[in-house]
C-alpha cells in the first residue's frame, strides 16, 4: 500500500510539472507577443507621424499613399491603420467611428504631435500571434486538470474499493491453511469481494463441519478397534491354549484332539468375522458427501459439461460426441450430476486412449439413461467387479496419479439421488452408465 500511496503522490507531483510548464509557457508566448506588435507598432507610428496632414483624415499624395501601404503590407500584426484629425476630434460621428472597436482585431490608439501640439489620433488595429496559441495551451491545461482529476478518482476508487478489501483478505487463506477455521468472515457489501467474502464463509464452516466430522469418525472407529480388538482376544486365547495343548500331547484320546482341531477353526472364523467387519467400517462413510434434492433439465446438465470439457477434449485432440436427445426434467443435484460426470470423463482422460468419448441417451422405466463411453483397453476381468469400491485401484493404474476414490464417489451420488450408475466393459473400450429418475 505504501508504493500505491507514492504513486499516487508521483501523479500529482507529474501534473504539478507539466500544468506549471504550460504556464510558464503560456507568459512567454503572451510576452513575446507583446513585444513582436509593439515594436511594428512603433515603427509604424514613427514612419508616419511626420506625414499625416491636421486638417484631413490620413489623406497623402500618390507616392506618399503607396509607401504608407507599402509599409503596412510589410508588417505581420498591423491590419489597419486609421487617423483622426485634431479638427474632426470635436466632431461626434467621426469620433464614434474611430473609437468604435472592431470584434476581430485590438487597436492601440496612439497620439500625434507636432511641434508640441496634439494634431490628431493614430488607430493601429492588429492581431496578437499567440491568441490563437494561448487559447490551445489553455484548453490543454484544463484538460489536464480534468485527466488529473479522473485519474486520481481512479486510484482512490481502486485503493479503497480493491487493493484495501483485498488486502484484508490475504490472511484468510493462510489462516484457512493452518487450519483456523473459528470466527466468522465478516462480509461487506462489495459488488468485487462480496461474493468472495461469502464463499470463504461458506468454505469455513464447509472445512469446520467436515473436521468435525471426521473427528466423530475417527473417535467412532478408535471405540470400534478398541471393542474389537478387545473381542478378537477371547478367541485368540482359545486358539493360543488349544494350539499348546496339541503342541504338548496333553490330549490322548484322538476324540479330544479333533474337538480342539474344531475348536481352533471355529474361533479362527469367528476372527475372521471380527477381521471382515473392520474392513467393512473402514470403507463405509469415508467420506460425507451431501446432496440436495432437487430437479433439473438435462439441457442444462450437458451445456454445462460441453463448456467444461469440450475445449479440454480439444487440447487433447478427442472427439467428444454427444447424441440427442429429449430435453426432460430430472431428479437429482445438477451440480452433484455434473461431479459424476467430471469424475468419468478424467479417467477416461487418464487411461482412455485418447480418441473418442462418446455420450448416448436412451430411456428405459421411466428412468433417463445418459451412457459415457471412452475408447481405449477395458481394466481387467477380475478388476472389473471392484471398480466402484473405495481406495480400489486397478492393475492398468500403475504410474496414473490418483486415489481409487473417484468412482467410489460417483457411485455414493447417485445411490443417494435416487439413481445408480454401472459399467460395461466392450472389447473397444468402457462405459459407464448413469440412471437418472424423470
Amino acid at each position: 500500500m505504501k508504493r500505491y500511496n507514492q504513486l499516487i503522490a508521483l501523479s500529482v507531483i507529474v501534473y504539478g510539472v507539466l500544468a506549471g510548464s504550460l504556464v510558464f509557457w503560456i507568459q512567454t508566448i503572451e510576452t513575446q507577443a507583446d513585444t513582436y506588435y509593439k515594436v511594428e507598432i512603433n515603427r509604424v507610428y514613427s514612419r508616419l507621424s511626420g506625414e499625416l496632414d491636421p486638417d484631413r483624415r490620413f489623406r497623402m499624395q500618390a507616392d506618399q499613399k503607396q509607401s504608407a501601404d507599402s509599409l503596412l503590407a510589410s508588417c505581420q500584426w498591423i491590419k489597419a491603420v486609421e487617423y483622426l484629425p485634431g479638427a474632426q476630434m470635436e466632431q461626434e460621428q467621426q469620433a464614434e467611428s474611430f473609437y468604435k472597436e472592431d470584434n476581430h482585431w485590438k487597436s492601440d490608439i496612439r497620439p500625434v504631435f507636432r511641434d508640441g501640439q496634439l494634431q490628431g489620433m493614430l488607430r493601429f488595429d492588429y492581431i496578437e500571434a499567440a491568441y490563437p496559441l494561448r487559447t490551445v495551451l489553455i484548453i490543454i491545461e484544463i484538460g489536464l486538470g480534468f485527466v488529473e482529476i479522473f485519474l486520481l478518482s481512479l486510484l482512490f476508487y481502486m485503493k479503497y474499493k480493491l487493493l484495501r478489501p483485498f488486502r484484508q483478505l490475504t490472511s484468510l487463506p493462510y489462516e484457512l491453511a493452518q487450519g483456523h477455521l473459528k470466527g466468522i468472515v465478516k462480509e461487506e457489501k462489495n459488488k468485487y469481494f462480496g461474493k468472495f467474502l461469502w464463499g470463504i464463509g461458506q468454505l469455513k464452516d464447509s472445512l469446520e463441519t467436515s473436521r468435525k466430522r471426521t473427528l466423530e469418525l475417527e473417535k467412532e472407529k478408535k471405540l470400534l478397534l478398541l471393542s474389537l480388538s478387545h473381542d478378537i482376544k477371547t478367541p485368540l486365547n482359545s486358539i493360543k491354549l488349544y494350539a499348546k495343548a496339541l503342541q504338548e500331547n496333553l490330549y490322548e484320546k484322538e476324540e479330544k484332539r479333533q474337538s480342539a482341531l474344531l475348536q481352533i477353526t471355529r474361533k479362527a472364523a469367528e476372527i475372521e468375522g471380527y477381521v471382515e467387519e473392520i474392513m467393512k467400517n473402514s470403507r463405509e462413510d469415508i467420506l460425507d458427501i451431501q446432496v440436495i434434492q432437487g430437479e433439473f433439465y438435462l439441457k442444462e446438465l450437458m451445456e454445462q459439461v460441453r463448456e467444461a470439457y469440450g475445449e479440454k477434449c480439444a487440447i487433447r485432440k478427442m472427439e467428444l460426441e454427444i447424441g440427442r436427445y429429449v430435453n426432460r426434467l430430472l431428479k437429482g443435484d445438477r451440480n452433484r450430476t455434473l461431479e459424476v460426470f467430471e469424475n468419468i470423463f478424467e479417467n477416461a482422460f487418464k487411461y482412455g486412449d485418447g480418441r473418442t468419448i462418446a455420450v448416448t441417451f436412451y430411456e428405459e422405466d421411466d428412468c433417463q439413461l445418459i451412457r459415457i463411453f471412452n475408447t481405449g483397453t477395458p481394466v481387467a476381468e477380475n478388476d472389473f467387479n471392484h471398480i466402484f469400491e473405495s481406495f480400489f485401484r486397478a492393475s492398468n493404474s500403475k504410474g496414473q496419479p490418483g486415489n481409487g476414490l473417484g468412482l467410489y464417489i460417483c457411485r455414493e451420488i447417485m445411490q443417494k439421488m435416487g439413481g445408480s450408475i454401472f459399467a460395461e466393459r466392450e472389447n473397444e473400450g468402457m462405459a459407464f452408465v448413469l440412471v437418472l429418475q424423470y
